[in-house]
């Protein structure tokens, strides 16, 4: 059973989010790539009551949107009926919605990173022992990339990524917890499906995670202590809400499968696995170096498991059994994007990599709870030192002045992907795809 966190464990966790919100918000806002004016779009839309616009509507929000001479939207797509809607998944607006009444959308992902930070304290924490949730938040918080995407509030990766790090570190503690009331479990193991059904309605290849929590559910329920009505339960939400997001599929795109995107527009390909193996490692230890870190947990967790000293190695085998469900989501996560064929073009030059690493976040949570295992391991004296330089470069990674640059805005005239039959004039480039 693990005791009651301390007020020290507390306060000094909620300082660490908080010194992110902080971070993020005293820097001024802006938006940086088509991406980020697709989501604009569909938030204000979504705000004034409308998922789909008419043509009428398009212009107007065009026109509101640009008002002051820079972009209004940006892949959004012309449907057969004569409806406008945008390319990406349709999820990421609702969540931001109500953040977009209140006047504060710059807090939208700030929201979803503290429901991250309280599950992935309470999984570090009961599968780590005192300080294990508030150095997994601290590792959550630090990195680069997770600056950097709190900071841009059009984009839904860092509440993703927030969704999937909270339902991580909620189902971790539920596994391990068999002294809690089932009903506790029950509910605690529920949010955490929702956060993962919520996380592949905003992101479609989050589904991958949901499948390594279901998965995990059914091979350790009986060793966890899991009853059949709990695992029955879970597994009902998570068909409800596949079905919701078929229907709301075929409602908005017309074809429950059927997306935003033109046929082969997003590809993956395995001809596209050794030029992402050969660029995508040095960006992504830039951005996240807390990779580092969960490798190297991986390797001495695997090397207890041969080498325990412990006479019946029941806390090597919980480890490795950790281990492993977090690694297979996080290599399945970035094992997809690996084969992605739009990053392979987007790292043909020196740019900025800050909007490519952006498919591999979503395991960011898991990287956390990896790293923290790693951390608590070391002698006190080098813990705090090498968190201290973790902050300090993922400070510098998000500060850096290439950040601001990602790409060049498209003008008002190409401002989106198709054009309806009554605008005059030649139509824009496309801009590239994304699957997000």
């Amino acid at each position: 059973m693990c005791a009651r966190a301390t007020r020290s464990e507390l306060w000094t966790t909620v300082a660490i989010f908080a010194a992110l919100c902080v971070i993020v918000l005293v820097r001024a806002p802006q938006l940086l790539e088509p991406d980020d004016y697709a989501y604009r779009a569909s938030i204000v839309a979504l705000s004034e009551g409308h998922l789909l616009l008419t043509n009428a509507q398009y212009f107007a929000l065009r026109a509101q949107l640009s008002h002051r001479g820079g972009v209004g939207i940006v892949q959004w797509v012309h449907l057969n009926d004569g409806m406008w809607i945008s390319q990406k998944n349709p999820g990421y607006p609702f969540f931001a919605v109500v953040f977009q009444w209140l006047h504060a959308l710059r807090v939208t992902p700030l929201v979803y990173g503290a429901c991250a930070c309280g599950g992935l304290f309470y999984g570090a924490r009961r599968w780590l022992g005192p300080w294990g949730g508030t150095l997994a938040v601290a590792l959550y918080c630090s990195s680069g990339a997770a600056l950097i995407f709190a900071w841009r509030s059009t984009m839904p990766t860092f509440t993703d990524t927030s969704l999937i790090a909270a339902a991580a570190g909620l189902l971790l503690g539920v596994l391990l917890s068999k002294d809690v009331a089932p009903r506790r479990r029950f509910v605690l193991g529920a949010l955490a499906f929702l956060a993962l059904d919520g996380a592949v309605f905003i992101r479609y290849t989050d589904v991958v995670e949901l499948f390594v929590a279901l998965l995990t559910v059914l091979v350790f329920a009986r060793v966890c202590g899991l009853t059949k009505p709990m695992v029955a339960g879970w597994g009902a939400l998570v068909v409800a809400f596949a079905g919701f997001d078929l229907w709301i599929n075929h409602v908005l795109y017309g074809g429950y499968l059927t997306s935003g995107y033109a046929s082969g527009l997003v590809t993956f390909a395995t001809s596209a696995v050794i030029p992402n193996v050969e660029r995508m490692p040095s960006r992504l230890v830039a951005s996240m170096p807390l990779s580092i870190l969960a490798l190297l947990a991986v390797c001495w967790i695997a090397v207890r498991l041969r080498t325990d000293p412990a006479q019946d190695g029941t806390t090597s085998r919980r480890d490795g059994a950790v281990a492993l469900v977090l690694t297979v989501g996080w290599l399945l996560m970035w094992g997809l994007y690996l084969a992605y064929t739009w990053t392979v073009g987007a790292t043909m030059g020196p740019g900025n990599p800050v909007h490519v690493i952006r498919f591999y976040l979503p395991a960011l949570g898991l990287l956390a709870l990896l790293s923290a295992w790693f951390v608590m391991r070391l002698p006190r004296w080098v813990s705090p030192t090498l968190l201290i330089v973790i902050m300090g470069f993922g400070l510098w990674y998000y500060v850096a002045p290439s950040n601001d640059t990602i790409v060049h805005a498209p003008s008002p005239h190409h401002a989106s992907a198709h054009r309806p039959s009554p605008q005059p004039g030649p139509p824009g480039p496309t801009p590239a795809p994304t699957t997000g």
